[in-house]
């Protein structure tokens, strides 16, 4: 098969031979042909434009001393209509000056009277290359644009001075500026006092050696309803090849409806949770009651049932509270105030309490720590409940006769704290859940 480039292509190009010489338009349309291409000619640039307006040419030839219509008048014009068609010069008069001036008005290269078939041939395939990686550029560009235009995210670039280069409908709509133009400006123009211009700030400002995604969540004020819109903001620097921060990449996902389903999750629990604590209370009241005897006598077997249903009552008020506690936390109401905590006498403390219910299964609880254990700042009632917890699971997931260790230490600046037990453990299967929302490892006993 020849390989030409009617041959490896769908369609042949289409070169226009613009000259007012008779012999140089036979001669290139004579050469050009053979090799496969399609071939129109013009007798001069008037002839040419028309042709033009008609039809789309990968590679223009043209005199660059013709009358009427000049080889420099052409170069606009095709430049104009048809950004991505190359244009080569044809001129007796090769000298710098033209060249030089030829190029300025968007030549791709030029070619010399009188030329050969061959410099012909090499000139034209070079252009042919370099049209089709134009339009193969735009028509990636045009399909990155349709594909960042229709994504549900929103997305923003921009350059070093922190100028809008890209910003597709969706962050222009939940940034509140639907419907504006905002490429080219500046984003402190665009979004001023925005909590996204910090993010842009530092991610322009990260240091070569560490590249890293800057997230936020970032509440905006739309200008035209004054609705408020809560959004996860993703910055990253965009960089060259030298590794030098030249633009950023802002991408912004809606979270509003989100974090409104959270808060009427958290408002609902909370209401749940009291309207159930009530009851609970009262019923563990009126249990106390009969079992002081202050309603009679009560018999052992009574008194058995009466206790087994207090303390499950009292292990669903323990949950009520947790439940209530995590909607506070999750609506951001709970403050944690921070103090001084000597943590080496609070977790003798911690020992010291549970060594009663630790003995009635014989386990022995070891404090390994140095004695010059520093203090840290943490809030005392949350800190407690977390070493308590720790250990009272220990105690209830230990064998009789088992040994529980509690190790603390200094590492890097951080208090860390092992409680390691002789129990069965968590499953591997499990422990990718510790942190799930209630979730309880099923009892192997």
């Amino acid at each position: 098969m020849s390989n030409t480039p009617a041959a490896i292509l769908p369609h042949p190009p289409r070169i226009l031979v613009v000259d007012d010489e008779q012999r140089i338009r036979d001669a290139c349309e004579m050469v050009l042909t053979d090799e496969g291409y399609d071939v129109d000619i013009a007798p001069e640039g008037q002839t040419a434009l028309q042709k033009l307006e008609n039809s789309h040419y990968d590679v223009v030839l043209v005199d660059l001393m013709m009358p009427g219509i000049s080889g420099f008048d052409m170069l606009s014009k095709v430049q104009d209509l048809y950004p991505d068609t190359s244009i080569i010069v044809i001129t007796g008069y090769a000298t710098v000056e033209h060249s030089i001036e030829a190029m300025k008005k968007g030549a791709f290269d030029f070619i010399p009277k009188p030329f050969t078939p061959d410099q012909l041939r090499t000139i034209v395939k070079k252009s042919i290359k370099y049209t089709h990686a134009l339009q193969d550029i735009r028509d990636s560009k045009s399909r990155i644009g349709l594909m960042v235009n229709r994504l549900m995210d929103g997305v923003m670039t921009t350059d070093s001075e922190k100028h809008v280069v890209l910003a597709n409908p969706a962050f222009l709509h939940m940034s509140g500026l639907h419907g504006k133009n905002i490429i080219g400006k500046n984003i402190e123009q665009v979004i001023p006092n925005s909590p996204l211009l910090s993010l842009v700030d530092q991610a322009l400002a990260m240091p070569s050696d560490i590249f890293t995604e800057i997230t936020e969540e970032v509440s905006l004020i739309k200008a035209k309803d004054g609705e408020e819109v809560i959004l996860s903001a993703r910055c990253t620097p965009f960089r060259g090849n030298t590794d030098k921060n030249i633009g950023t990449i802002t991408v912004l996902n809606d979270i509003t409806a989100m974090k409104k389903m959270d808060q009427m999750k958290s408002d609902f629990v909370s209401m749940v949770s009291h309207e159930i604590r009530s009851p609970m209370n009262s019923l563990l009241a009126q249990m106390n009651i009969l079992l002081d005897g202050l309603a009679g006598d009560v018999t052992e077997k009574q008194r058995e049932i009466l206790e087994r249903a207090s303390g499950k009552i009292s292990s669903l008020n323990s949950l009520v509270s947790e439940l209530l506690d995590l909607a506070r936390i999750e609506s951001g109401m709970m403050t944690s105030e921070k103090e001084d905590i000597k943590i080496l006498h609070l977790l003798k403390e911690q020992v010291k309490f549970h060594e009663p219910e630790a003995a009635t299964k014989r386990i022995n609880i070891i404090l390994d720590s140095p004695v010059d254990l520093p203090s840290i700042m943490a809030n005392l009632q949350s800190i407690e409940e977390v070493i308590s917890n720790l250990i009272t699971n220990a105690i209830k997931y230990s064998p009789d006769g088992g040994t529980i260790t509690l190790k603390a230490c200094v590492e890097n600046d951080y208090f860390i704290l092992h409680v390691k037990d002789t129990g069965f453990g968590i499953p591997e299967e499990d422990l990718d859940k510790i942190f799930t929302k209630f979730h309880r490892v099923k009892d192997k006993n």
